[in-house]
């Protein structure tokens, strides 16, 4: 006759789940599936990768900026965004910057910082320049005038 203690121990050895390689070997004692394996260099744990910080977005200077003239808008593009400086285009009144590729999180973040929000139909960043108008019907590159400023000085 078993007793509670010998019972403890058998279900201690016997574990209702198993791990993959204890499945797969098809032996249902996990101390000599261990056993049976020889030991494997292993790399080393690798950690879950942790969650960045994004970068920090005053938001009231955010709304200041929002409401900046195009000129001092391309001219701070200019001077410490070149990249997305050449890839401005000016239609109407808004800044949009359409990038290749998905732009590094500090440029985003400085872009949002300057004003510029994501608009996800055009797939590209724009700045209202001060201009806020409800949506319209029409694609703006059709009503409105548009020219790269890159384009102009180098011209």
């Amino acid at each position: 006759m078993k007793t509670n203690k010998q019972n403890k121990k058998e279900k201690q050895n016997k574990s209702e789940l198993l791990s993959r390689s204890e499945q797969l070997s098809g032996n249902n004692n996990s101390q000599t599936a261990t056993a049976t394996q020889p030991e494997q260099p292993t790399a080393p744990a690798q950690t879950t990768p942790q969650k960045s910080v994004l970068p920090y977005v005053n938001f009231q200077e955010r709304d200041r900026n929002r409401q900046l003239p195009v000129d001092k808008v391309l001219d701070t593009l200019r001077q410490w965004m070149p990249r997305a400086y050449e890839l401005a285009e000016v239609v109407g009144k808004w800044i949009w910057i359409t990038f290749p590729e998905q732009p590094v999180e500090k440029l985003r973040a400085d872009l949002s910082q300057l004003g510029f929000h994501w608009n996800n139909t055009r797939k590209c960043w724009q700045h209202p320049c001060g201009e806020t108008l409800p949506r319209g019907q029409q694609n703006p590159r059709e009503k409105y005038a548009t020219y790269f400023p890159a384009d102009r000085i180098a011209a």
